[in-house]
Formats: C-alpha cells, sequence, structure tokens
C-alpha cells in the first residue's frame, strides 16, 4: 500500500485517501493515524526532491517565496488538528477533489499550462500566495488530498508546467509535514514501528514515479493526474460511506 500510496502522492495527490484508511484498520485511532501517516509522508518527500532535483526539475530561486507562506500554513494546520476532531474534513476534501477534476476535464489550460509559459512568484500573485498558505494549513491538518490543492496554486496560479510544479509540491509538502511531524511528536501521537514500515513502500513509489515523470509528456501527465483525481474522489466518497463521522 506504501508503494502505491508513494506513487499517487508524487504524480498528483490523494495517496494519503488509501493510506490513512489502512492505519485505522491496523487499529490506530483516527488521530494517531493521521500523525503516523506523516511520517511516510516526510521520507517520500525527502526521496522526491532529492530525485527531482537531480533531474534539474527543481526550480531552486522560486522554493523560499513558495515556502513563507506553505510553513505559515502548516504551522497552523497541526496545531488545529492536535486540539479538534476531524469533523469537516471529508466534505472539504471532496469539494476541492470534485473541483479538481472538473478544472482538469474543462479547462486543462489552467492546471496543466502549454510550454514555455512564464512563471511568477508568489510575491506577483497574491491569490497563489493565499492559496499556498491555505495548502499548507490544509496539509497541516490532513495530509489526504493536498497535492491537489498545491498543484492548482502552483500550476494554476504560478503557470508552473506538472513536472516543475510536482517538483515544487514535494518541497511544499517536505517543508510543512516537517512542522506536523515535530507537533505531533511533541503531543506523542506517532506509532512509529507502522509510520516507518509504511515510508519504506512511500519512498520506493516515489523514487519510481519521479523517474516517469520526468520522462513523460505534459498530455501524459494530465490525462494521469485526471485519472488519479476520480479515484481519490472514489476513495474518499468510500471512506465516507463505510465512517460517517
Amino acid at each position: 500500500m506504501g508503494l502505491i500510496a508513494g506513487g499517487i502522492n508524487t504524480l498528483a495527490g490523494g495517496g494519503s485517501n488509501l493510506s490513512l484508511p489502512m492505519l485505522m484498520i491496523m487499529g490506530l485511532p483516527a488521530d494517531t493515524a493521521n500523525a503516523t501517516n506523516r511520517v511516510a509522508v516526510l521520507m517520500q518527500c525527502l526521496v522526491g526532491v532529492a530525485v527531482f532535483d537531480q533531474n534539474q526539475m527543481l526550480d531552486r530561486p522560486a522554493v523560499r517565496p513558495i515556502l513563507i507562506p506553505t510553513l505559515a500554513g502548516g504551522a497552523a494546520g497541526a496545531l488545529t488538528a492536535a486540539y479538534l476532531p476531524n469533523l469537516y474534513l471529508k466534505p472539504i476534501m471532496l469539494i476541492a477533489l470534485l473541483g479538481m477534476s472538473l478544472l482538469i476535464l474543462l479547462r486543462p489550460g489552467v492546471i496543466a499550462p502549454p510550454a514555455n509559459t512564464p512563471t511568477l512568484s508568489p510575491n506577483e500573485k497574491l491569490g497563489a500566495w493565499w492559496g499556498l498558505f491555505a495548502a499548507g494549513m490544509y496539509g497541516g491538518f490532513v495530509q489526504a488530498g493536498v497535492g491537489f490543492i498545491l498543484l492548482a496554486a502552483l500550476a494554476g496560479g504560478l503557470r508552473y508546467d506538472l513536472v516543475r510544479a510536482n517538483a515544487l509540491k514535494m518541497v511544499c509538502t517536505l517543508a510543512f509535514t516537517f512542522v506536523s511531524v515535530a507537533i505531533f511528536i511533541i503531543f506523542d501521537l506517532i506509532e512509529w514501528i507502522p509510520g516507518l514500515i509504511l515510508a519504506g513502500g512511500n519512498m520506493v513509489g516515489t523514487y519510481l514515479t519521479v523517474k516517469v515523470a520526468v520522462r513523460s509528456s505534459q498530455t501524459t501527465l494530465k490525462w494521469a493526474l485526471f485519472i488519479i483525481t476520480l479515484i481519490a474522489v472514489g476513495a474518499v466518497l468510500t471512506l465516507g460511506e463505510s465512517n460517517p463521522s
């Protein structure tokens, strides 16, 4: 499961829609599963960022301005998750995923801009700054589905192609997941053995997926993103029916 989740998280997002239910089926409470899953996400992001960078797909100068709103949101989201029950996450996640599916289908140029489209900085587009803050807050609160929100901000808002947007998405996810893991350690919410086992699969899935992604066309990645989005929607609907709380 970690192998599949790592691949899905790298190419689009929503892999935690698979790994979180698996951890809960193993008997972990929702808050502990939420925290434990972050260990795997943290490790997969370390691998993903390194491999994207090796393939010269990481826009290093953009990292700092993108991380500022993302880290601020991540800290706020993780603190919220540590104190509050996850009451409203499923409908919010479902709306985000459905919206992403419609966006990709009806206006693919928004989320997957043409090659050589000029990119922007968050400082040049205020809406993208707040989009990254919202993505960081959502990701700090619950990991599932955050990749789609980050792609909307990076590809849709800042006009990165999907390969470079995914590289920066991994950097953002690494940043706010590091903050989240630190906070969850303080609150003693992580089960380390299942977290590290899951991390092993995530890391392998991420490595293999990055190798494929950097050699794929924009069109291929766009349709892969669309299909993964639909799968993520189905996972959210299934989870909602099986556990409506």
